[in-house]
């Protein structure tokens, strides 16, 4: 740790790392963030830390010397979803602060576990996603903010497509435990919800699994057959203490549709919010009444034109050098992960599950946070 820097390593170097690095060492025209100081990649597979080093002039080494290195104040934690409480602890017990990709975990309990133990070392958890802090996002919340909607009905959230077999080069995980499109996808719809509209108090939901096995399409496994161990299909509704509603669709199985990815109804006004996956996107209004139409609005905020996945983590790194709260938390993550998994159990159960957790919204970003510096 020196001066305004935190010193960085990365466990897991799969297909999401290359977006973490370029947002961090500023390429594709992002600025940077000259807050994370990057010292080795690390991968269970040794060759593919190589490769990833050399992509980005990084050093690769192991996970073990990783972990006994005094110089490494923070790992980030890309691994596949099932190993994310495991390498985290790991992680902890080395006197690491770990920021982990999403979701915190696959279970509520591991995810205590895994704070329990940042408690007791005194170390930060911090967890993907940190899509809420783009500037569509926190464009839309400060619309919220500023009660030009009228109290918050309700609203809808989908995120549907027919799988993700036909890209992703190893997608077999996201039909694994730990997989499935709530638990993959979920965290970015939830997490915005919760940054615009608060904490949530109870789930409904149903969900299905229609078919047992898949064939992936995509290149380099083209062909093979992957088991399904999860549904595939869920729907249902999430009430928030605010006293708003918001239905909510996620699914592997939909060939195609015509929803927008969030929309927030108030009795005044209602609110489009952009896709949760990216940071910026459009942003549109419309005033109650007949005549009225959908009116463009222009994003003001920071951090709405570019992939800047690891703005989470560099609001973090500030955070422990000058000790106030980090943004994308561990302790969001836990609550948007019981979430998550009440949604699992309203849909064995056929009822209503009450969320046990309270969070705060996270704090917005100011205006000051541009151009990769964060106050």
């Amino acid at each position: 740790m020196t001066g305004k820097r935190l010193n960085i390593g990365v466990i897991g170097t799969g297909n999401i790392s290359s977006a973490y690095l370029k947002a961090i060492l500023g390429k594709d025209g992002l600025p940077g963030f000259p807050m994370l100081d990057i010292k080795a990649l690390s991968d269970m597979r040794p060759d593919a830390a190589a490769a990833r080093a050399e992509e980005f002039g990084l050093k690769a080494q192991s996970i073990e010397a990783m972990l006994a290195d005094p110089g490494i104040d923070l790992v980030i934690n890309l691994t596949i979803p099932r190993a994310h409480v495991e390498v985290g602890l790991k992680c902890l017990a080395a006197g690491k602060h770990v920021y982990s990709e999403k979701p915190l975990g696959i279970t509520v309990a591991e995810g205590r576990q895994l704070l329990g133990a940042a408690k007791a070392a005194g170390r930060r958890v911090g967890s993907a996603p940190d899509t809420f802090l783009g500037g569509a996002h926190q464009q839309a919340r400060a619309i919220i903010d500023s009660g030009v909607l009228g109290p918050i009905v309700g609203g809808t959230a989908f995120f549907q497509c027919p799988g993700h077999e036909s890209w992703h080069p190893d997608p077999a995980f996201y039909y694994d435990r730990g997989g499935g499109p709530m638990l993959d996808m979920g965290p970015y719809y939830i997490t915005d919800l919760v940054n615009l509209l608060g904490p949530v108090t109870r789930v409904s939901a149903m969900s299905s699994r229609l078919r047992q096995e898949r064939v992936i399409t995509s290149e380099p496994k083209k062909g093979e057959t992957m088991k399904v161990s999860i549904d595939t299909h869920v729907t249902g509704s999430i009430g928030f203490a605010n006293g708003a509603i918001v239905q909510i669709g996620m699914s592997f199985d939909v060939a195609a549709h015509k929803h927008v990815p969030l929309e927030i109804y108030g009795t005044e006004q209602s609110l489009i919010v952009p896709d949760p996956n990216f940071f910026g996107g459009e942003i549109e209004m419309r005033r109650r009444g007949r005549d009225e139409q959908w009116v463009g609005v222009e994003v003001e905020a920071p951090y709405a034109s570019g992939n800047y996945r690891s703005l989470g983590v560099a609001d973090m790194a500030l955070a422990i050098l000058e000790n106030r709260p980090h943004r994308a938390s561990g302790a969001l993550a836990l609550h948007v992960l019981e979430v998550m998994e009440a949604f699992e159990q309203a849909a064995r159960e056929g009822r209503t599950i009450a969320i046990t957790s309270m969070v705060e919204r996270p704090a917005p970003l100011a205006e000051s946070l541009r151009n990769g510096v964060l106050a």
